[in-house]
């Protein structure tokens, strides 16, 4: 059936059943008036009465769109349309008694009555085809052998919770209990459904009755609280699932009732970051934003972020063509298909990035492309040099000659006192852009934000745990005091557009990671979500501390002057810019280093720019093994201070 005809049907549809219960509604308010013996005198003018009296309703209910909507769906919002309708139709039926009095216009207490029964009627009409479209009727049968679900969380989340399913009941899911930690709802109802106590109770109430599953409603509860109950749950052996986030709820990218598996970001606790939206809206609203690594964990979520503010254009760069299509098809799927731009590049292509700039002139940038993977970046470190350190200098010298007004880095906390090759790359990008912002040879504000490990992103440490655990074991991790400050990459990102509104001249902004994580722990907790217990089920094995890692991260380099922000969550930090021609002449000693393809000569050359690093080479690190330049060695130390890094400090896992 076509279009056209559909919509004719419905129309015709529409108007008959209206007609006819709006016409039943006059009758039996009539009736009820008069006790079911209507005078002659008011039935000589009741086909007037009714023609009218219907008509005008009708023209209402076209005026206020309950034609055009789509019949199914029912709720407040049009609750409250039909009820204006029929009080609009009651109050000029009024004012016509009043002037031209009976019989020519029904009683009063006809027309009282009848607005309360036409508005009954049109309601239930509505509520009887949204029931029908859930399949309420049907799935009341179905409910009998649904899973039996009991919800942690009694409020707003669970509640909405509830009564998704009770109204959904085709998903095979039925609510039997609430358990909360709230003490004065315990005995009350939600939507029928008792709240039992709290989730201590939990064991006493299945020796009573059957839980097939358990639904955590709660997301606003500590890290320390979720661990507690996902412990009793694993004890109890339930299956256990979460809702989304408020944040998924807000975006309104999910429903409650999406459960999903519990993450281990759920265990952290994090507290909900409140961004300043209205700035980042006037940073990126209407304007050619430019994402370098578009396809990587960082650079997508920027770009899913972003495409939320209304840019004129995205620009997705990005070399790897599978990773590109991937964020294009989501944007695509998000509703953001008309301002986005795939385009596979590469950021050490000078001819292809010019192009770009020069056919499409972005006014910010967000330059995410990095290699990031800490031991295998030792191994080649000159792959490392040309793209985080050269192609961030190329990236940032189109911006100026392309008047880009903000260039944002994503820079690393291993870029702090590095030991490693990937952080000292990282490093050498942020004093380029200092330099450069030093120069002031254009007008785009240059700026860098360092974070720490993000949940859950490509080759980090929590994907390979997972693979670990699957496989049976056992879980490998470096050192059993091995910390790692962790972000969710959604709060990371969001903190990173809040950094792009606050940069002026070539700041390094650091984000409140809040407190390191031992790596040990993480894989305990991500053994016991997977249902197992650690060192029983699977075994936790300590392999020692690989080439370039630290024990710890740390926040800040020495030379580093802190300074508070407008946002609680960010850092500010300065220092003095390095001469640009120095740190250039230094970049054609590492490229030289690097042509000779010798790893050790290529960290040598880097620690001559960064005084502070302390590469780690075969068999130990640059100071216990390979004698410094005398000359070099004290020109920098005279320079600078220089702290002496221990053994312990120099471990740590490639978890970006």
């Amino acid at each position: 059936m076509s279009n056209l005809a559909t919509r004719s049907f419905r129309l015709a549809y529409l108007l008959a059943a209206y007609t006819a219960g709006l016409s039943a509604s006059l009758w039996l308010a009539f009736q009820l008036r008069f006790d079911f013996a209507v005078g002659p005198e008011y039935l000589v003018h009741f086909d007037w009465m009714l023609v009218s009296l219907v008509a005008l309703k009708l023209f209402l209910l076209l005026v206020f769109g309950q034609f055009g909507s789509l019949l199914s769906y029912f709720g407040f919002h049009d609750l409250g349309k039909i009820l204006i309708v029929c009080a609009i139709s009651a109050a000029m039926a009024l004012g016509v008694w009043l002037v031209l009095g009976l019989p020519y216009a029904p009683p009063r207490a006809v027309i009282v009555t009848d607005l309360l029964i036409s508005f009954l009627f049109l309601c239930g009409f509505r509520l009887s085809l949204r029931l029908v479209r859930e399949g309420y009727f049907d799935q009341r049968t179905a409910a009998i052998n649904a899973n039996r679900v009991a919800i942690l969380g009694a409020g707003d989340v669970g509640a909405s919770l509830a009564r998704d399913l009770l109204m959904r009941r085709g998903r095979g899911m039925i609510p039997i209990a609430f358990f909360d930690d709230d003490r004065r709802k315990w005995g009350t109802s939600i939507h029928g459904v008792v709240v039992q106590g709290s989730p201590e109770t939990l064991p006493d109430y299945l020796h009573r009755h059957k839980i097939d599953e358990v639904i955590i409603a709660m997301p606003s509860v500590s890290g320390q609280r979720m661990r507690t109950i996902v412990n009793l749950l694993n004890q109890l052996k339930l299956k256990f699932e979460i809702v989304p986030s408020y944040e998924q709820l807000a975006t309104g990218r999910v429903r409650v009732s999406q459960v999903r598996p519990v993450e281990i970001q759920d265990l952290l606790g994090r507290d909900p970051i409140n961004l300043q939206n209205d700035r980042i809206r006037d940073l990126v609203v209407n304007k050619v934003v430019l994402v370098t690594g578009a396809g990587g964990s960082i650079g997508s979520e920027l770009c899913r972020q972003i495409a939320r503010f209304a840019p004129q254009q995205l620009l997705l760069v990005e070399r790897s063509e599978f990773l590109l299509f991937q964020i294009e098809q989501e944007l695509i799927g998000l509703g953001c298909g008309s301002c986005i731009s795939p385009l596979v590049a590469d950021i050490m292509d000078l001819e292809r990035m010019t192009g770009v700039f020069h056919q499409f002139c972005p006014a910010v940038v967000f330059h995410a492309a990095a290699h990031k993977h800490v031991p295998m970046m030792e191994q080649q470190p000159g792959e490392a040099f040309r793209n985080n350190t050269l192609g961030t200098c190329q990236m940032a010298e189109l911006s100026i000659s392309y008047g880009v007004e903000r260039f944002v880095m994503i820079s690393t906390d291993k870029a702090i006192n590095p030991t490693n090759v990937m952080g000292a790359t990282k490093r050498l990008a942020e004093l380029y852009l200092q330099a450069l912002q030093n120069r002031r040879l254009g007008v785009t504000k240059f700026m860098a934000v360092r974070f720490g490990n993000v949940l859950g992103s490509s080759g980090s440490v929590i994907p390979t745990f997972n693979k670990q655990i699957a496989a049976g074991g056992p879980v490998t991790v470096t050192h059993p005091e091995v910390t790692r400050y962790f972000m969710t990459v959604s709060e990371a990102v969001g903190l990173v557009l809040q950094c792009a509104t606050l940069g002026e001249c070539g700041e390094i902004f650091v984000l409140d990671m809040g407190q390191p994580m031992r790596i040990v722990d993480l894989a305990r907790q991500l053994i016991e979500l997977s249902g197992l217990n650690p060192d029983t089920d699977i075994e936790i094995k300590f392999t020692g501390l690989r080439p370039g890692e630290k024990l710890y991260e740390e926040l800040n380099h020495n030379t580093e002057n802190m300074t508070a922000t407008s946002h609680p969550k960010i850092m500010r930090f300065t220092g003095v810019a390095q001469p640009l021609e120095a740190l250039k002449a230094g970049f054609e000693t590492v490229k030289l280093a690097a042509a000779s393809r010798d790893a050790a000569e290529i960290k040598r050359t880097i620690r001559d720019i960064i005084p502070e690093y302390e590469p780690y080479l075969a068999g130990g690190s640059l100071g216990n093994n390979f004698p410094v330049n005398s000359s070099l060695s004290g020109k920098n130390q005279s320079s600078s201070s220089i702290p002496v890094l221990s053994a312990k400090s120099r471990a740590t896992d490639n978890a970006r």
